[in-house]
């Protein structure tokens, strides 16, 4: 089974993947202070009725899903009005996995991550369940999270950016009729068909402004949210953190229908170390070979602005909180960059935060700051020396090629 080898190499099952349920206290702290917004939480259980998904056959005895249809369990962040209610804390989002897929039949024995994350159940996070919402209308981001992970595997960046005034939306990453992701176009499709589903949503929340649309992923839904912006013209931009479509070139070309070429919208993308990537991949990989064989989507990326952002010192599972605080000082060290520790793995963590935001910032709400930020180096903004290294490679005009430059933006 191939994906036992996307978790060797890229994390990708890194929720389900632990010999050990045995947690251990986390070293993860998230650095970023919160912007001006209280932030609150609405989940709304909701489903599909465009595409069916089965009661799981696997699960005899258990309560079928209401009409057939696929059922998602939607996240929504947004900026709130202040609040002296308690805010959520991991215990408290590691729940909602209790009812991904059967939302009145809560299935505790299936969820994993009662265990993984048992010792950082108390940390309490910024959202407030059912806070009220500020008023104003804020642009929307979708949430798209690594193959097979819950929607809110990354909620310190959720919450992080909805305090700087987003509404943001997530779902779980699911196959075409299964609780876990497969790793195919079929996968892929799925992913990509919830996201314009959570766009479609958006429009419904009062406080969204379904007019600025952009896309932050992780991992698989990289690839996922690739797919969805070349079909569907709401999304204004990704923002992609070690997105899959840099290591499966071939599903893009197979897809048909994804022209990485001719799309216009930003993008800006975090890739993480990994030594000697290449030769392991080729020698572990048993997927087929033709999902590896494709053209490069990045060098591709001619027509729409491209942000590189190179995290010298994060390893591809330290882009998600959740996985984060749920990794022993054992395994961390064992997936560690070099001489990084869990200290530089926090300030990394918030620097991809801070870049995603103003790249947002820049892009769907205009702002002149944000657009500074980005055209600055990274030692001009602060960046710690050895943690990163961006570049900038403007869109090709119609009438001349763009340049790359190092100080370069929006």
């Amino acid at each position: 089974m191939h994906s036992r080898i996307l978790v060797a190499l890229l994390a990708l099952f890194a929720c389900f993947s632990s010999t050990s349920a045995v947690a251990q206290t986390s070293s993860f702290r998230f650095l970023e202070k919160p912007g001006p917004y209280p932030v609150g939480l609405k989940v709304v259980n909701q489903y599909d009725h465009s595409r069916s998904f089965p009661s799981t056959p696997k699960s005899p005895g258990k309560p079928s899903i209401r009409d057939g249809a696929r059922p998602l369990q939607t996240l929504i962040w947004y900026p709130a009005l202040k609040s002296q209610a308690k805010p959520m804390t991991v215990g408290d989002y590691v729940r909602l996995a209790d009812t991904e897929i059967q939302f009145n039949a809560p299935a505790e024995k299936d969820n994993r991550w009662r265990s993984l994350l048992k010792t950082s159940f108390a940390i309490q996070l910024l959202a407030v369940r059912e806070a009220k919402a500020s008023e104003g209308h804020y642009p929307v981001l979708i949430y798209a999270p690594s193959d097979s992970s819950v929607s809110w595997e990354n909620a310190d960046l959720c919450e992080y950016l909805a305090s700087h005034g987003y509404v943001v939306l997530a779902s779980p990453s699911m196959g075409v009729s299964t609780r876990d992701m497969t790793d195919d176009l079929d996968g892929i499709n799925a992913q990509a068909g919830d996201i314009s589903f959570l766009i479609a949503f958006a429009r419904t929340l009062a406080d969204a402004d379904s007019t600025r649309v952009a896309v932050v992923s992780w991992s698989w839904g990289g690839i996922s949210s690739l797919f969805a912006a070349a079909r569907d013209s709401r999304i204004r931009a990704l923002a992609e953190m070690d997105g899959s479509m840099r290591y499966f070139p071939g599903l893009v070309k197979k897809a048909g229908d994804v022209h990485p070429e001719r799309m216009d919208i930003p993008l800006v993308f975090f890739t993480s170390e990994y030594p000697n990537f290449l030769e392991d991949f080729e020698k572990y990989y048993d997927g087929p070979p033709a999902d590896r064989v494709g053209p490069n989507v990045l060098n591709a990326w001619m027509h729409g602005d491209l942000f590189t952002i190179n995290m010298v010192g994060m390893a591809h599972g330290e882009f998600s909180s959740m996985f984060r605080r749920r990794k022993s000082a054992q395994r961390f060290a064992e997936d560690q960059v070099a001489d990084y520790g869990q200290d530089d793995a926090n300030t990394s963590y918030a620097w991809v935060a801070r870049y995603t935001m103003n790249f947002l910032d820049a892009y769907l709400k205009h702002d002149a700051a944000a657009a500074a930020f980005l055209k600055r180096t990274p030692a001009d903004n602060g960046v710690p020396r050895h943690f990163l290294a961006a570049s900038f490679r403007a869109a090709m005009s119609s009438k001349s090629p763009s340049g790359t430059s190092t100080v370069s933006g929006p």
